[in-house]
């Protein structure tokens, strides 16, 4: 089964980019360091629920 996870910028909350995970059960959240259009530069991503 995949799953779709949001990602958010950790700086202005923005919600950028989704990510398909196709492990069923994932414990660890997931940080990508991205760019945000929002902020103007690459910042971390975190997963939101």
């Amino acid at each position: 089964m995949v799953k779709k996870i949001v990602l958010s910028c950790v700086q202005c909350g923005n919600r950028n980019y989704t990510v398909s995970v196709s492990k069923e059960n994932v414990t660890i959240r997931i940080e990508r360091k991205k760019y945000c259009a929002h902020c103007n530069v690459h910042t971390l991503h975190k997963q939101t629920l």
